[in-house]
This record gives C-alpha cells, sequence and structure tokens, in this order.
C-alpha cells in the first residue's frame, strides 16, 4: 500500500488517457443495450442481490463500485473512492470515462436516464462497451437505484457536470448539465431504502475487507474508503498493491509458516482471457483457495477451479515420481494431498463469463478449464524445476497428509465399523430425542456433566436430545483427522450427528436439524465454544452454511424485588433494570442449586425469601450453567418460546479463516493482539 505516485503509477495514467482518446473503443449512447424495466426488482429483491438483510445491504455498494473497477480492468480508470455518509447515505466515485448522458436511440431519453432506471441495461451486453467486465448482467446500478429511496448521479464527461436524482428508481427531473469540469468519471450518491432491507447498518470491517481485496485483484488501482458516520472522528483507508495477488497470498499467510518462501505466481493471456495463479504452502491442514472471474468471487468455485485442482495434482505426480520422491510401490498423491496446507488464488478476466445464478457464485465457461489447465501446468512445471528445494518441500507436505489420510481412513473405518458391530450404537452419554423427524429435532452439545444433568432432567425428551462433553475437546486447527478420530469427545459428536466428517460428510444423514452449542458465560466456557466452533467450520462447514448450527444464550442474571423476577442476559441489561427499579439496597449473591428439596420445599423457601427481602434487589449472578435446576434451565436456556439462540453463520470466508488461524493456530504474537484490541468487544465477537 502505498500513497505517493510511483514512475509505474505515472506510466499507468499516461496510458489511461490514451485509452479515453481511443476513437476505435467509443463509449457512447450507442453502447447502452435495454432488455426490460425495473419492476421486478422491487417485486423480489432477492432475486437480484441475494436477500434483503446485511448481505444484500452490501451488495449495494459492490454493485456500484464494480463499475469502477470495469473501467479500471478496461484501462479508463486508476481510482476509486468510497464513503460512507451520515443517514445511512454512501458515495462511489471513480475517474473513469463517465456514463455516456447522449440521447438512446431506442428509449429517446438520456443514455444515463436508461442505465439508472432500465433494468439489464448496461454497456455490458456488446456495442463497445467494454471487453471484460465483472457485472456481466449489467443489473448493477439500477437494481441499486430501485432498492433506494433516493439516487443521485453525478457524471464529469464532455467537459461538463452532468445530474440526475431519482426516488425510489424513478426520475425526479430530466438529466441536465450544471456546470464546467476539466476530468471524467462518476459519482453515485445513494441510500437505501428502509422499507425493502431488514438491516441498514453498513459493516465497516465487511466493506474494509471487499474493498482491500478488490485492491489485491486489480493491479495498479487505488481504492479510498471513508466512514464519516460519525461527524466527528472519519476513519481513512487507502488501498493500492503492485503486486496483486501475489501480494495477497502474502498477506493471507501473515499467521502461518510458509514451506516454502517463494511465492508462484503468473500472469499469462491465451485467447482474449487473462489467467493469473498465486500459491503457497504453509504448516497448517487447511485448504484457503479463492477463485474469481473478473475480479467478482466465485464461492462455489467453477470451471477456473476444476482447471487448476487437477493440474495441480497431476503436475505434483508427475514431478514427484520423477524425482524419485514417490517410491514405484506408492499410489499417486491425492486431490487432498496436494492441497493440504495450501493458500491459491485463481483471477480469469474474460469476456463473456457466464455465471450460474445472480449473485455470481459459479463459473460455467467449459473453455476457462482448459485454459487455466494449460497456463498453470506449464508454468508450475518450470517453477518446480527451477526451484527444487521449495519444490522438494511441497512434496515433503504432500507426502505427509497422504500417510495421515490412510491413518485417518483406518482410524474412521474403526468408527464405523465398531457403530456397525453394536448395531449402530450411539454414544453413551447421549440422551437421544423420541422424535426421529430430523427437521424437528435438536442436539444440545452441554459443557460438562452436571450442566449435563440438569439439561437432561429439564428438556422436552420429545424433540431435544442432549450431549454432554467432558473437559476441553482437542483443538482442531493444528491436529489431522487421525489424531482427531482417537479424541473420545469428538469421536461422539461425529456419531451423533450421524453425517460423517469431511470429504464422506454426507448432510442427508443428518440427525438434527438444530446443533445448539451451550456453554457456561465464562472464559472456560468461551474456550470450549470457541473450540467446538473450529471443529464445525473446518470438518462440519456445510452445517454451518446451512444455517444449522447455533449458540445458546444462558441467561447471566435473575433479579427479583419482592414478587418481580427478571432474567438478564447482560451487564447493560441488568444495570437499566436496576436503575428502573429505582436502586435502593442491593443484595448481590452467586446461585448454586438445591440439592434434595422437592417443588413444594424450593416454593416455600423462595416465599420465605421474598417476605425477608421485600425492598431489596436481589441479583444472582449464574457462573455456570450447573448453577440452574432443570426447570430454570428450561425456562431460560432451552425453551422454544423464551429462550435466546445465535445462529452462526460465515458471511466471509476469508475472514473467518483469518479469525481461526489467530485464534486457534500456533503463533502467539498475532493472538494476543488479537485479543487485547477485541477484548471490550468480547460479547458482541462475530466468528
Amino acid at each position: 500500500m502505498t500513497e505517493k505516485m510511483t514512475e509505474k503509477q505515472t506510466k499507468i495514467q499516461t496510458k489511461i488517457a490514451a485509452a479515453k482518446s481511443k476513437k476505435d473503443s467509443e463509449y457512447g449512447a450507442e453502447s447502452i443495450t435495454v432488455l426490460e424495466g425495473l419492476d421486478p426488482v422491487r417485486r423480489r429483491p432477492g432475486m437480484y442481490i441475494g436477500s434483503t438483510a446485511s448481505s444484500g445491504l452490501h451488495h449495494l455498494i459492490y454493485e456500484v463500485v464494480d463499475n469502477g473497477i470495469d473501467e479500471a480492468m478496461a484501462g479508463y480508470a486508476d481510482e476509486i473512492s468510497l464513503t460512507l455518509l451520515q443517514n445511512g447515505m454512501v458515495e462511489v466515485w471513480d475517474n473513469g470515462r463517465g456514463i455516456p448522458v447522449g440521447i438512446h436511440s431506442v428509449t429517446k431519453v438520456s443514455a444515463l436516464e436508461t442505465v439508472m432506471t432500465k433494468l439489464h441495461a448496461g454497456g455490458k451486453f456488446g456495442g463497445g462497451g467494454y471487453k471484460v467486465s465483472g457485472g456481466l448482467h449489467g443489473v448493477g446500478v439500477s437494481v441499486v437505484n430501485a432498492l433506494s429511496e433516493y439516487c443521485k448521479v453525478e457524471v464529469h464527461r464532455e467537459d461538463k457536470i452532468w445530474v440526475q436524482e431519482y426516488k425510489i428508481g424513478k426520475p425526479k427531473a430530466k438529466v441536465k448539465a450544471v456546470g464546467k469540469s476539466k476530468g471524467t468519471g462518476t459519482i453515485v450518491t445513494f441510500k437505501p431504502d428502509p422499507t425493502i432491507f431488514t438491516e441498514t447498518e453498513f459493516k465497516w470491517g465487511t466493506i474494509l475487507d471487499r474493498m482491500r481485496q478488490q485492491a489485491y485483484l486489480t493491479k495498479g488501482i487505488t481504492i479510498n474508503v471513508e466512514d464519516k458516520r460519525d461527524g466527528h472522528h472519519p476513519k481513512k483507508f487507502r488501498f493500492h498493491f503492485e503486486g496483486g495477488i501475489k501480494a495477497y497470498i502474502k498477506a493471507l499467510n501473515q499467521h502461518n509458516t510458509p514451506k516454502h518462501e517463494t511465492i508462484f505466481y503468473i500472469d499469462k493471456d491465451i485467447n482474449d482471457t487473462k489467467v493469473e495463479v498465486a500459491l503457497q504452502y504453509n504448516d497448517g491442514y487447511n485448504e484457503e483457495f479463492f477463485a474469481f472471474a473478473n475480479n467478482i468471487h466465485n464461492p462455489e468455485g467453477g470451471t477456473h477451479m476444476i482447471g487448476f485442482h487437477t493440474a495441480l495434482t497431476r503436475v505434483l505426480n508427475s514431478y514427484a515420481r520423477k524425482q524419485n520422491l514417490l517410491k514405484e510401490k506408492e499410489d499417486n498423491l491425492t486431490g487432498d494431498d496436494t492441497r493440504e496446507g495450501l493458500t491459491a488464488i485463481v483471477s480469469v478476466k474474460l469476456t463473456d463469463p457466464q455465471f450460474e445464478g445472480q449473485t455470481k457464485g459459479k463459473l460455467g465457461n467449459a473453455e476457462i478449464k482448459n485454459y487455466v489447465d494449460q497456463i498453470f501446468s506449464e508454468t508450475f512445471t518450470i517453477f518446480l524445476e527451477e526451484h527444487p528445494r521449495e519444490a522438494e518441500a511441497i512434496i515433503a507436505k504432500c507426502n505427509l497428509a497422504a500417510q495421515a489420510r490412510i491413518a485417518a481412513r483406518t482410524a474412521r473405518a474403526s468408527i464405523l465399523r465398531k457403530g456397525a458391530l453394536e448395531g449402530m450404537t450411539l454414544p453413551g452419554k447421549l440422551a437421544d430425542c423420541s422424535s426421529r423427524k430430523a427437521e424437528e429435532c435438536e442436539l444440545y452439545i452441554v459443557e460438562g456433566d452436571s450442566a449435563g444433568g440438569s439439561a437432561k432432567q429439564g428438556r422436552d425428551r420429545r424433540f431435544q436430545a442432549i450431549l454432554p462433553l467432558r473437559g476441553k475437546i482437542l483443538n482442531v486447527e493444528r491436529a489431522r483427522l487421525d489424531k482427531m478420530l482417537a479424541n473420545n469427545e469428538i469421536k461422539n459428536t461425529v456419531i451423533a450427528l450421524g453425517t460423517n466428517i469431511d470429504e464422506q460428510f454426507d448432510i442427508e444423514k443428518l440427525r438434527y436439524h438444530r446443533i445448539i452449542i451451550m456453554t457456561d458465560a465464562d472464559v472456560d466456557g468461551a474456550h470450549i465454544r470457541t473450540l467446538l466452533l473450529t471443529l464445525f467450520y473446518r470438518h462440519f462447514k456445510p452445517l454451518v452454511e446451512n444455517g444449522n448450527l447455533y449458540i445458546a444464550q444462558p441467561p447471566l442474571y435473575q433479579i427479583r424485588k419482592g414478587k418481580e423476577s427478571h432474567w438478564i442476559y447482560s451487564d447493560e441489561e441488568k444495570d437499566k433494570l436496576v436503575k428502573k427499579m429505582g436502586g435502593g439496597e442491593i443484595e448481590e449473591a452467586e446461585e448454586e442449586a438445591e440439592e434434595g428439596m422437592s417443588a413444594a420445599e424450593e416454593t416455600a423457601a423462595e416465599e420465605a425469601e421474598v417476605k425477608k427481602t421485600a425492598d431489596k434487589i436481589h441479583i444472582q449472578r449464574y457462573k455456570g450453567l450447573g448453577e440452574m435446576n432443570p426447570d430454570q434451565l428450561w425456562e431460560t436456556t432451552m425453551n422454544p418460546d423464551n429462550r435466546i439462540l445465535l445462529q452462526v453463520s460465515v458471511e466471509d470466508a476469508a475472514r473467518a479463516d483469518e479469525t481461526f488461524d489467530i485464534l486457534m493456530g500456533s503463533d502467539v504474537v498475532p493472538r494476543r493482539k488479537f485479543i487485547q484490541t477485541q477484548a471490550k468487544n468480547v460479547q458482541n465477537l462475530d466468528i
């Protein structure tokens, strides 16, 4: 990242200026193609932006920024600025050519108005607008306009400043020139419609991650991000990476120990398609792979991912055989062997991308598989031959993975065989539910036998199952599968879920559609919860992606004054309630369950206590689940009518990977730094 203009950037600016003056790539009103109107967007916004929750809200920003990225990829822009304003407004600026403003031959209105108010109207359907574009469908800015209660576009073009404003996608007036301009570019300002979105608060961290990623993917571009929502203390970031995805790999591996210092990198064109690949192995056990097509992240992969993975396994096996690093009788390395500890990025830029789904989750162009395979195979083979020390380290890493795979297969077979011999007997500690309909069943994974006992007594046996864990499970971030399956608590969890694990995972065999982690509200409980989250994220990831994983929220306090009683889930809530109750004398105690008392005796004791402390505010602090009796645990934490459950989701895989690397990896320094900076927000930590 740099803020100073380098000699290379000066050349880029000169190139951009020359490109802007080219007549053979004229970007005018005739470049805009129209397919249909905007009405469907407001009726079914999820079809266009994925959802009306947080992810869809942020998608609006990405659609507008992607237009600037398209200008940069076409060689007409080198800077983008994104600013979060007060009152929920967002401003995005780029120094590209500016949206055309001439009268469109079909719509008979300004091309700017056509782009902003017609679905599938844009310079990305032919007509010479763009050769390479991330916004293939051309719906981006018009969808943003349709889903905004207010939108304004300011175009600097043809030595003038052109402006048009909109309300819920409808123009408030015609496009008009309001002044002179010496440059070119587009400024889009919009405010999402709160009647459409369930959430309207933009997340600074999420936006920063996305903008940083886009700067990595577009070498030479500068992206400025500013948050002015505070009014008094604006936050600013400036991203610029000359190294492109090679620098991205280095950043992704900053919390791991690389197995080889030299990062493999290739950037090559083939048949009007640009293929860019970077990779480096580390000492971890998980693959971190990111696929992009025209700067759009494809979380489900696609043909470019298949081409890369196929070539990687073939080239490594060929090299290992040639160098006698694999014995004659040994089997070839599998795809899983060659991907253990791999951090890799494949980025392709093509003229006619075929995505599956509006959110572009998967690339479908068949020819891209061969392009990536061909370029990567040739260049990676040369890399291995020219870097024998790095090649030997990579093959050694893959060989260890192969040995661990065989050991894990044996361990997994042992578990399944044992289950079969015992008639698929479930773990002895599991208190199963009576229902066999997975969609209505839920499994509570509970910390400790004491809490497990209370949960078993307090639950609804028809649909709630309880699996108590003894102590802290193994940290799976630093362990292979064979070692994991030797751990009784993990083995019991695998058998209880019924899905198997890793590549043999089958979500159709899931026995409970809600898996609920229930731990104490203390440091040990938080640690156990993190260990379990790591297990599910690394080895049962489809359960997280499918929304099957939850975290229970037991109360921290019970507050009583006279006959009035409340369960409280945070210190802030406690302080507010005490103030509302009028303050006064406060009696604090830590609750412990009374054993051997009948229900009548408990009621009598409570009535006596109420009379004794009628004017006092009595606060009981619950440090552990085991301190609650079964009725209290049911009432506060397990009753579907009263309980609070947090659903675990992962919106950004790269950020989640980094978080787990920091929290559960072997490097102490970044973990200490993370804890120091996040300590004040620990109750609201997002995984």
